[in-house]
């Protein structure tokens, strides 16, 4: 692809989606009403921030090779740390993004740390095991700091008026596009710079990255807080779209599925994470709607029984992309137009 095409296809698109809260169009079938009415902006908001932390995610997996089952935990101490903050410390939305990230890139400093003295399933279980312990700490919801099982909403006097209510859906729509567009330069510039370049190396291999005279620890080190910090700043924007944090997001479930997104559209591919995270986040809603509505009382039995279990139809749609695009959607495409030149 020409460079310049490769600068403004994602500009174009950028520009394309920042317009879509002033197009007033019913898409039935796909979104829920007009593109610009609340129910869609709310879907695609949602859909858009899952496809920046899976990004976040891809700087892990794709872009450096490490295996993490603990993601979650940044992405959850980002949006519980902004609650946190607002609601015990009084800060407003600025000073709480900036405290639940200062926080959250000193976890991941702390965490990166321990769990890289080992490697492979060893590093993936150490950082499942942090996840879990934070998990547990959540749902036990020490001193109501964590609402347990039920989260913790954002205090709506602290927050700005335009980012709540209904009426208001397009701002949070907007402020997840501008989370992605950010973690697409982030990841952009991460995977030009000397970090990047030892990233990749040591993602190739390992023990050639560090004959050839690279800080493979350090390039790993660099890996876990550039990704950790992303997925924090994910996990606050997730927070501002619901409106508050929830455990969903400190479950080894959920970091399984940011596993899937990259999986889905490609390791190692800005776009291919991007695609993944909104594709099966998109699917997912859409499909957990189906299965509630009345559209399947005319389907035959079985047939509607597997329909109405989306995690299922994710599940096969998965298996079927892994065996015939084991590099993902965005490698598919680029096969299919090699041979269409």
């Amino acid at each position: 692809m020409p460079r310049r095409l490769r600068f403004l296809a994602p500009l174009a698109l950028l520009l394309l989606l920042a317009y879509l809260p002033y197009v007033p169009v019913e898409a039935p079938g796909i979104l829920p009403g007009r593109v610009n009415g609340p129910g869609a902006m709310q879907l695609l908001a949602i859909c858009l921030t899952m496809a920046g932390i899976a990004l976040s995610y891809d700087v892990l997996f794709g872009r450096t090779g490490l295996l993490s089952f603990g993601h979650a935990l940044f992405v959850a101490a980002g949006s519980y740390l902004l609650a946190i903050s607002m609601s015990s410390l009084g800060l407003p939305l600025p000073l709480a993004a900036l405290a639940a990230l200062a926080a959250t890139t000193l976890l991941a400093l702390v965490v990166g740390a321990v769990a890289l003295r080992v490697g492979g399933i060893a590093f993936a279980m150490v950082t499942l095991a942090f996840a879990q312990a934070a998990s547990i700490i959540v749902m036990r919801n020490p001193g109501n700091l964590t609402g347990g099982e039920e989260g913790k909403s954002l205090q709506r006097d602290l927050m700005p008026e335009s980012l709540l209510g209904v009426a208001n859906a397009p701002y949070r729509y907007w402020t997840a596009l501008a989370f992605v567009a950010l973690a697409w330069v982030a990841v952009s510039w991460l995977a030009r710079s000397r970090a990047g370049h030892a990233m990749a190396a040591v993602r190739e291999n390992e023990a050639r990255a560090a004959v050839l005279g690279f800080g493979v620890y350090r390039a790993k080190l660099v890996a876990v807080v550039a990704a950790s910090f992303l997925g924090g700043l994910g996990g606050i924007v997730h927070a501002i779209v619901l409106g508050g944090s929830t455990p969903h997001l400190t479950t080894a479930e959920f970091t399984l599925s940011l596993l899937v997104m990259v999986v889905l559209g490609g390791a190692g591919s800005r776009w291919g994470a991007v695609l993944g995270g909104f594709l099966y986040t998109y699917a997912d809603s859409r499909l957990v709607d189906l299965s509630g509505s009345t559209l399947l009382d005319s389907v035959p039995g079985a047939l509607g029984s597997v329909l109405a279990q989306p995690l299922f139809i994710l599940g096969a749609f998965f298996v079927i992309v892994v065996y015939f695009a084991p590099t993902g959607l965005t490698g598919l495409g680029k096969r299919v137009l090699r041979r269409g030149e």
